[in-house]
């Protein structure tokens, strides 16, 4: 626990330097690259209702609200379009995509009419499972659906406020059954280490994966934003880190004999298209209120005022509220650590990447993770150990927690 909480520790303090955006005023994306895939992400801020855990940019579901956004990011995905991005990959998240489904289809089959997409990710909800949105999301492409389930365990669902909107946990094991098979791929999104979740709980939220068959499970570890901490407390207890290591390595070792590694929390029977698209695409492209692009060492976010957002598309502007150019090491130690979370790194590819300087940049880090363990050079590629892998769970929750801070404050100051 030692080592995990040091490196908890240094962490945030090098994740808080890395989100701090220094550039406010006038700020435009950089051109393309024509020689890098880009991925497309398009961000759908409106839930029927509003999970007290999401740090994500979302609001309640105000329907002419939301026909008016649909216009809007129609024409912001028209901007980079004339700016002369093309994409290979679309993931559309939210908040919940399929909120407006009618909406959400036509601007699939759009996206596939303009761009040069091959794979399609989306999420949504146990809810919207119905045979008419399912097929509408087969019609428009999509290959990978990725269902946000978080426990099958009645109490943990009464307590996230989730019982009462998707039912229980056999009810959504029935639905997420009838849609095995209609896509490449289905995910079903879960989360471990709530306070007050038991080792049996997490092994029958396992066994039920098994169960339905699921192509993939992505299982996220609680991550807990300073605004959501208290909220989170009140409804499950202290949050502590005591367990999560535990839990971890019980969900690395019921599902290591049927399914491989995606990432270090994503466990996938075939390979496919993940949640953390950030791992398969070192270029992508957010749009959307509250997304995020990283764009030639360039991060970019958009405003997280929905009606800021559709103001400043409506004037032709990108509705971007701010930008952070990185730094080579920056850029060197993001690529290291987003790399690795799909458990190896090819150096040579790093190397060309980096004009020769990925090594030398960051010789230390590298130095490091091999004297404690998580690394292994196996010829030009850097491999996660068992070790290493729960150690990339800490890094990257606390990289999302980063993230999810940065959302908090710009959420609370944004109008809707």
């Amino acid at each position: 626990m030692l080592l995990e909480s040091l490196l908890t520790m240094y962490l945030k303090r090098n994740f808080a330097s890395s989100l701090s955006f220094n550039e406010f005023e006038d700020v435009v994306p950089p051109a393309p690259n024509h020689q890098t895939d880009y991925l497309l992400y398009v961000h759908i801020p409106f839930c029927e209702e509003l999970c007290p855990y999401c740090s994500f940019n979302r609001y309640v579901f105000e329907e002419t609200l939301a026909k008016r956004y649909f216009g809007a990011l129609d024409s912001e995905i028209e901007m980079y379009r004339r700016l002369g991005f093309d994409f290979r990959s679309l993931y559309v998240g939210g908040g919940t995509p399929t909120v407006m489904p009618r909406e959400i289809g036509l601007l699939l089959k759009k996206l596939t009419r303009n761009f040069g997409i091959k794979e399609i990710s989306l999420e949504t909800n146990p809810n919207h499972l119905t045979d008419e949105i399912v097929q509408m999301l087969v019609d428009s492409g999509v290959n990978r659906l990725s269902v946000g389930v978080q426990s099958f365990d009645d109490s943990m669902l009464k307590q996230m406020g989730r019982y009462h909107k998707y039912g229980s946990g056999d009810q959504i094991k029935e639905r997420l059954a009838r849609v095995q098979g209609r896509f490449d791929t289905l995910n079903v999104d879960m989360i471990f280490n709530f306070p007050n979740q038991t080792i049996y709980m997490l092994r029958k939220d396992i066994a039920s994966i098994k169960e339905i068959k699921a192509d993939q499970a992505t299982f996220y570890p609680l991550m807990v934003s300073d605004m959501t901490r208290k909220e989170l407390s009140k409804r499950f207890g202290k949050i502590s880190y005591r367990q999560e290591k535990l839990f971890y390595h019980e969900i690395y070792n019921l599902l290591g004999n049927d399914y491989s590694i995606g990432t270090a929390w994503c466990f996938s029977k075939k390979r496919s298209m993940i949640d953390e698209y950030i791992v398969d695409y070192s270029e992508y492209v957010g749009v959307g209120s509250g997304s995020f692009g990283y764009v030639q060492g360039q991060c970019l976010a958009n405003t997280f005022s929905v009606t800021d957002y559709i103001d400043q598309i409506g004037t032709g502007k990108f509705p971007l509220m701010a930008r952070k150019k990185f730094d080579l090491f920056e850029r060197a130690r993001y690529y290291f650590m987003m790399g690795l979370f799909s458990s190896s790194l090819d150096l040579e590819i790093a190397e060309n990447v980096f004009s020769g300087k990925f090594q030398r940049t960051l010789w230390k880090e590298i130095l490091g993770f091999q004297t404690v363990g998580a690394l292994k050079r196996r010829g030009k590629m850097l491999k996660l150990t068992p070790r290493g892998l729960y150690l990339w769970v800490v890094m990257m929750r606390e990289f999302f927690t980063g993230v999810n801070n940065f959302r908090d404050i710009c959420r609370s100051s944004a109008r809707v």
